[in-house]
């Protein structure tokens, strides 16, 4: 049996307000941590090593190559119960485990790494608030918008169906 690697963890506990201000307050922290991340050496090198192996200049090539890493490689693994937390793109890396947001993180700060713009979609599926985050990345090759959800067996293009409630981040 293969156990994970043991990682020292640090953190701090913010009390986030519920509600859509809760909603808004975890998408600026996500993309805080996005911001800081993908000028991260860890973080460029891992995506640069997938993408490095795509035809040169096919952005689209390299923006699904990084995409299927970290849908294929990192684990899902729900949050601590009643505990709404958020990891550092570098620790979902090398514990290769994390929810939707840490996933979406971890793979927006990659993409943004290798010069590919990104933004979070945030919807929700049994009600009027929300649920999950996934991504969308910036093609030009496709000229737009393209989803990108890691946490489900579903290639690059792929969005969860039928959400009652949806909403882009600002850009």
């Amino acid at each position: 049996m293969m156990l994970a690697p043991i990682l020292t963890l640090s953190g701090t506990i913010v009390q986030i307000p519920d509600g859509e201000a809760g909603t808004e307050a975890t998408i600026a922290a996500m993309r805080e941590m996005v911001r800081r991340c993908k000028t991260n050496p860890m973080i460029r090198q891992a995506a640069t090593t997938v993408a490095f192996l795509q035809p040169e200049k096919n952005y689209a090539a390299e923006a699904e190559a990084i995409f299927n890493e970290v849908r294929d490689r990192v684990r899902y693994m729900r949050d601590v119960h009643a505990v709404e937390t958020l990891q550092e793109p570098p620790i979902t890396l090398a514990s290769r485990l994390g929810d939707c947001d840490d996933q979406s993180t971890l793979l927006a700060s990659m993409l943004e790494s290798v010069g590919i713009p990104t933004r979070f979609v945030v919807a929700g599926y049994s009600g009027p608030h929300f649920e999950h985050v996934y991504l969308q990345a910036w093609l030009d090759d496709v000229g737009g918008w393209v989803d990108m959800d890691p946490t489900e067996p579903h290639p690059m293009g792929w969005a969860p169906p039928d959400p009652t409630v949806i909403a882009f981040e600002a850009i």
